[in-house]
């Protein structure tokens, strides 16, 4: 990953918003405490069964096929356990929101698992099309979304990433599932690749979109990074950093006007690398009221971020140093405008020994599968060619992809 002005401004301007908010910024009270209260009057304007019912409407308007949505039970641990991520100060288990759409009979199991900030709504554009090709499962991962929120209490790389490694493989146990394609997208593209590496029997074929992780700490010694961390915006931002504090922090102080900033996010967000197919004013209202809920929920894995990278999202410990233990054939696919760099995916290719391709998808940013879904849905339906149709043999990239 080059070093990226646009995406450090961006950070700056949050600073800017989280100082001007700062004094309407208020302690939120426990969920079900709130939960007396009607929306109007909380602080944060939210709830589990908000976030529920938001990625109820988001995908009953937007998506065609039939799905079945659950709370998958991944147990819990006793007090004091010394597995870090069930650690509470109950035993209350802890539960994966996930959904299952309706497929054609032997189709390959495709799970699908979200970036930050995000959650497995944000791929409503894509399900009608993957479902008719695919057993299509999307979760949201642990502290995210519609899932369990446990207090983090993480406090190191190993621990964090044991946090959605470990409670993933959970899942998939009380799932009863193997042999299938894992694909994941931004920092769920980093932990779908860590979960293949230390559970390569369960997975046959891995897709990284857009996957973070790939650049190492080391980048940040780039001489324009380093002039920028020298100046005094680059020292406040590297201290907001450490002091982990989070986009999701941004929208609960904000309160009540919350939903508001979140509107303006996805509404200009979502049409600066458009094909032409923006989001129209219902996608666009129904993922506004969706993401807002996710982001001004509990937090719990949102914290995780300063703890896989340092500030500039380099890698504490990057996947470009894995590529000789890498098991599991590989697909990258990347917005030809994505953030993310595919140089990473290009170098950690050199050391590995099973097949690999990357390909880059036009007029698309990091969130390829929204900005040009039909790009994104051929560059999948490539990637898995050899268990959609095994007898017939694809050499050529689908029109208007490219090799890189």
């Amino acid at each position: 990953m080059n070093f990226r002005p646009r995406w450090l401004i961006s950070l700056a301007r949050m600073a800017e918003e989280i100082s001007a908010s700062a004094a309407a910024a208020t302690a939120t009270t426990n969920s079900k405490t709130r939960s007396f209260w009607p929306s109007v009057l909380r602080w944060i304007p939210t709830s589990t069964d908000h976030i529920i019912a938001a990625e109820k409407r988001l995908l009953q308007s937007l998506v065609k096929t039939r799905y079945t949505q659950e709370q998958v039970n991944i147990g819990s641990g006793p007090p004091g356990s010394k597995v870090r991520w069930f650690r509470s100060v109950s035993d209350e288990p802890r539960f994966i929101n996930t959904i299952t759409f309706d497929s054609k009979e032997d189709s390959p199991t495709l799970v699908m698992i979200h970036g930050y900030g995000a959650s497995q709504g944000f791929f409503f554009r894509n399900y009608d099309a993957l479902a008719k090709h695919f057993r299509v499962i999307a979760i949201d991962q642990l502290g995210w979304g519609g899932s369990s929120r446990p207090d983090f209490t993480c406090k190191s790389t190993e621990e964090t990433e044991a946090w959605f490694i470990d409670s993933f493989e959970e899942w998939r146990k009380t799932k009863n599932l193997s042999n299938f394609i894992l694909l994941g997208h931004s920092l769920g593209g980093y932990v779908a690749a860590k979960y293949a590496l230390k559970h390569p029997e369960h997975v046959k074929h891995l897709i990284l979109v857009g996957p973070v992780g790939f650049s190492p700490e080391s980048e940040a010694r780039s001489e324009s990074f380093t002039q920028f961390r020298a100046s005094w915006k680059g020292a406040v931002l590297n201290h907001l950093w450490e002091s982990n504090l989070t986009p999701q922090k941004l929208v609960r102080g904000l309160g009540p006007f919350g939903p508001d900033l979140v509107r303006r996010y996805t509404s200009g967000r979502f049409v600066t690398y458009s094909i032409g197919d923006a989001l129209i004013e219902e996608e666009s209202r129904l993922l506004t009221d969706y993401v807002y809920h996710t982001l001004a929920a509990k937090s719990s894995g949102d914290l995780c971020l300063k703890y896989i990278f340092s500030f500039g999202a380099f890698a504490r410990m990057p996947l470009t140093q894995r590529g000789s233990e890498w098991k599991v054939p590989t697909s990258f696919i990347y917005g030809v405008n994505d953030w993310t760099n595919y140089q990473g995916a290009q170098e950690i290719r050199k050391d590995m020994e099973v097949p690999c391709e990357i390909m880059r998808v036009p007029q698309a940013g990091h969130f390829v599968f929204i900005d040009n879904s039909t790009g994104f849905h051929s560059a999948v339906l490539h990637a898995c060619r050899r268990f959609l149709s095994p007898d017939q043999d694809y050499h050529s990239l689908p029109e208007g992809l490219t090799s890189a």
